[in-house]
């Protein structure tokens, strides 16, 4: 098992807004647009830009 020596690999970001977008899409499914899908939907956005950002500025 190797170490990550302080350093988040961009994979991460990648795999935890897959999760976010899921679960907004099933918190937009269950209850429509609320307080909480609202905040899902921009923790996805945010982990998407972030994983750009670790992508192309390295």
């Amino acid at each position: 098992m190797g170490t990550i020596d302080g350093e988040i690999p961009a994979s991460f970001f990648f795999i935890i807004s897959l999760g976010f977008i899921l679960l907004s899409y099933i918190q937009y499914k269950k209850t429509g647009k609320s307080i909480e899908t609202i905040f899902l939907s921009i923790m996805a956005i945010l982990f998407v830009i972030s994983y750009f950002i670790l992508i192309f500025y390295r």
